[in-house]
């Protein structure tokens, strides 16, 4: 699928399922789609997938497909996003791009972000509270720079000085 229907996929759970104007594609059947095409092409512009819109998704870069996952959730138009890992396996570069759109997503959408990730700079640049857990007992809890100065933490995750 291309990155606009994958992005219309997101869209799916809004859509009223009118079975016979759907497939005659006539009246209310089009002007829904039409109303969800225009919040599909708002998320293209916020997550600057214009080049790259007609592509299919397999044939992108692993920071574009990436991107293009964290659209379709957010065409759901979520209250709460949750991420798992969703800078696993990217360049330094391509994690930059996506922490940006993660601050924007919740700064400019007002969605808030649960983020699960382990690159633990990562979640200290961008998060405004950390739960830090390990073998799912919590640690520490706090701003980033508190839980970081945590020994718990420092043991658990930064390693040890030696």
């Amino acid at each position: 699928m291309t990155v606009v229907e994958n992005l219309l996929l997101g869209r799916h759970v809004h859509m009223n399922h009118w079975t016979v104007p759907a497939l005659l594609y006539y009246g209310p059947a089009r002007r829904q789609e039409i109303r969800e095409r225009e919040l599909v092409e708002e998320v293209i512009d916020f997550l600057e997938l214009q080049a790259v819109r007609k592509q299919q998704v397999g044939t992108l870069s692993y920071g574009f497909q990436k991107r293009v996952e964290l659209g379709r959730a957010l065409c759901m138009q979520p209250a709460v996003l949750l991420l798992d890992e969703p800078m696993a396996g990217m360049n330094a570069e391509e994690k930059e791009d996506m922490a940006r759109y993660i601050l924007d997503v919740n700064e400019l959408a007002g969605v808030t972000v649960v983020l699960i990730e382990h690159d633990m700079s990562v979640v200290m640049d961008i998060s405004h509270i950390v739960t830090v857990l390990d073998f799912g007992v919590v640690i520490a809890q706090g701003a980033p720079a508190e839980v970081s100065a945590e020994p718990a933490v420092v043991k658990a995750y930064l390693g040890e000085h030696v």
